[in-house]
């Protein structure tokens, strides 16, 4: 959810899809976005508010607006109704909401949807806002998976990113979580301003130190508009530089394997196939998901809608009675297939060569050869990235849709 939103058809007052591309072929999943944040970190371009930026919405009526979302959607659905098998509340932060009104909403989605009797229940967190009485509050309520936002060990780095959080108090969050029964996710930035090898050889062994679940690790991408953006303009900071990013993501992924996790994604590690984020896999796989909450994206049935971006204008839309949904899309097959092969080619779940269009075929001999593409599995009829290839992962997307 960037800075902003595409262009679509409108959606209807009431939010109906297109009813004939409606159809329960995949499994249903919820994202709910909470758009609260203490402070606005500089690379960031999501959809978020701090306290002085809501302006005309109050967080505390939040989970109620995003209750009547999620009525509609339920009627929307009705025809087709499928209990949910994941559920991430994602941000923003959504922990600056008090653990209650997260309960409330995951009861509402049980309530209105029903939930898997296995469902992943994910609740993204600032290591600040997770105390154990949190922690345990929200395993009460059915959550099963806490993903804390480290993004550094380095203070240094964590002050050009804007991060306000001690690093100390990760471990904190992390135990917290434990005691408490959830699996535990912590997520990494690598490439700031500034950051060298060493620094981030810090962050991997600290992270690795916690003894989490899952490990996600995300190049610093410097988005235009940011504040980020702007300090580099003007020259106060230096750009994140490829080769030194690459250098780091090749560092991680041979330490993260030499610990026991394996990837399953281009940024995503697991110490076992049960602990890999089954939500994300779920985009990457094309499945079905409802985003509730402003500026969220869903996809339903081959419909891509999305919502309007403030919590105000949300809000209003919704206490009218309307959907709050800002346009639609049904993307054509050319734009399945780019997104298929996009999405597929970054999981070593792989994408069936058969897949792709047949004029596509030939190029992945070359991209064998390159070493970009694991040749055995190609043979077996699999295009997997190597360590090399998942570095030049659009390079290779582009390759096999020509």
């Amino acid at each position: 959810m960037g800075a902003t939103l595409p262009l679509g058809d409108p959606v209807p007052r009431d939010g109906s899809l297109p009813g004939a591309v409606i159809a329960p072929a995949t499994p249903l999943s919820a994202y709910v976005h909470i758009p609260f944040c203490r402070v606005r970190c500089g690379y960031c371009d999501f959809n978020t508010y701090t306290a002085d930026e809501l302006r005309g919405a109050r967080r505390e009526d939040y989970a109620g607006t995003l209750r009547d979302e999620i009525d509609l959607a339920a009627r929307v659905l009705a025809p087709h109704q499928r209990p949910l098998s994941t559920v991430f509340f994602g941000g923003g932060t959504p922990t600056l909401l008090p653990a209650r009104d997260l309960s409330g909403i995951l009861a509402t989605l049980q309530d209105r949807f029903g939930l898997d009797a296995d469902a992943e229940v994910t609740v993204e967190a600032n290591p600040d806002t997770v105390t154990p009485d949190v922690a345990a509050e929200l395993a009460r309520a059915g959550v099963t998976r806490l993903s804390i936002g480290m993004q550094s060990a380095v203070p240094e780095v964590l002050a050009t990113l804007d991060r306000t959080h001690q690093p100390e108090n990760v471990a904190t969050a992390v135990q917290a979580a434990r005691d408490s029964g959830l699996a535990v996710s912590v997520d990494l930035i690598y490439g700031a301003p500034g950051e060298t090898l060493e620094q981030w050889r810090r962050s991997v062994e600290a992270a690795l130190a916690l003894e989490t679940d899952h490990i996600s690790a995300y190049a610093l991408i410097v988005e235009d508009g940011t504040a980020l953006e702007r300090r580099i303009r003007r020259g106060e900071v230096p750009a994140p530089d490829d080769d030194e990013q690459a250098a780091m993501y090749e560092y991680a992924d041979a330490t993260f394997t030499a610990a026991g996790f394996g990837w399953y994604e281009v940024s995503n590690w697991a110490r076992s196939p049960g602990d890999r984020s089954r939500h994300n896999l779920a985009y990457w796989r094309g499945h079905d998901w409802w985003g509730f909450g402003p500026g969220a994206h869903s996809h339903i049935g081959g419909v891509r809608f999305w919502n309007v971006r403030h919590p105000a204008a949300y809000a209003q839309r919704l206490s009218a009675g309307d959907s709050p949904g800002a346009g639609l899309e049904v993307p054509d097959e050319t734009a399945r297939m780019l997104e298929r092969v996009m999405l597929r080619v970054r999981t070593v779940e792989g994408l069936p060569v058969a897949e792709l269009a047949p004029q596509s075929r030939p190029a992945v001999a070359g991209l064998v050869a390159d070493g970009l593409v694991d040749g055995r599995e190609a043979v077996r009829g699999t295009i997997v990235l190597t360590r090399a290839g998942r570095l030049l992962a659009d390079g290779v997307v582009r390759a096999l849709t020509a």
